[in-house]
């Protein structure tokens, strides 16, 4: 498995050899390294740790545990079953990926906050007439009465919606300009501008 780590910048449009408009979304993948090593007789299994960005203020673990790399990544992802052969310290690049490969992308969605049940969930929400007031995007019933007395684990009500760990699976790579580290995924990705997301080629 391929893996690297970048920051999504935006969505635009470009045109194939076709004419036909494509809708992708640019990857930024400068300043992705190789942050640590794990083994398997050390931690157990195998895997590496890949760091994007670098942070102006770390803590002594952080110095201590990043020693080898000279400097503590800003954000740190694991991957495991990385098939590059490479060292800690070294940069991965646009170019480990290929035109029209097919990648998972993971991100965080965007937050929309505390959201009724219609939004949530979409529920169809109460009758507009026949005399209904202030039902219009209620939830409606939570359950029955003396049995079970009680509201089932994992009723579906109102609160907090996005801010999820997402995967979005069998996107395919458009481009890539390698000299300024993008990538152009077809299609949408979690997560709002400038969030960070993990691009992982598919199994």
């Amino acid at each position: 498995m391929k893996a690297i780590i970048g920051e999504k910048k935006q969505m635009t449009r470009i045109f194939n050899e076709d004419g036909q408009v494509v809708p992708v979304t640019i990857i930024d993948v400068k300043g992705s390294v190789i942050a640590l090593e794990k083994t398997l007789d050390r931690d157990g299994y195998n895997a590496v740790v890949i760091g994007f960005g670098k942070k102006n203020k770390a803590t002594k673990a952080e110095a201590g545990k990043y020693k080898k790399l000279g400097f503590v990544p800003m954000v740190s992802m694991e991957a495991r079953d990385f098939k590059l052969d490479a060292d800690a310290g070294t940069e991965l690049k646009a170019g480990i990926f290929e035109v029209n490969e097919k990648i998972d992308v993971s991100g965080v969605s965007k937050g929309k906050g505390f959201q009724g049940v219609v939004k949530k969930w979409g529920f169809s929400g109460g009758p507009k007439t026949h005399g209904q007031s202030d039902r219009h995007r209620a939830a409606g019933s939570i359950g029955s009465g003396t049995t079970p007395g009680r509201v089932y684990k994992g009723k579906k009500m109102a609160g907090r919606m996005g801010g999820d760990n997402k995967t979005v699976r069998n996107l395919r790579i458009v481009a890539i300009d390698e000299a300024n580290g993008l990538i152009a995924v077809k299609g949408a990705i979690p997560g709002a501008k400038g969030s960070i997301v993990m691009v992982k080629s598919v199994n």
